[in-house]
């Protein structure tokens, strides 16, 4: 066989393997999920963080006026 020959059956071969594909597709969906949570984080944070923030200073008036 030749060089060409041999690696024409290494893609071939490569082609028609399947096993890889499940954690590719996990990989796929586990950097969409990533990248939609930092999306998420960063255009609710600064509200959330006020939120909080307001919702900390009621009970803390709260807890002292006790």
């Amino acid at each position: 066989m030749t060089l060409i020959s041999l690696a024409l059956h290494a893609l071939r071969s490569l082609a028609r393997d399947q096993r890889g594909v499940t954690a590719l597709e996990y990989g796929l969906i586990a950097a969409v999920m990533g990248a939609l949570i930092v999306a998420a984080f960063t255009t609710f944070g600064t509200s959330m963080g006020t939120a909080f923030t307001t919702i900390g200073g009621l009970l803390t008036s709260k807890a002292t006026g006790m």
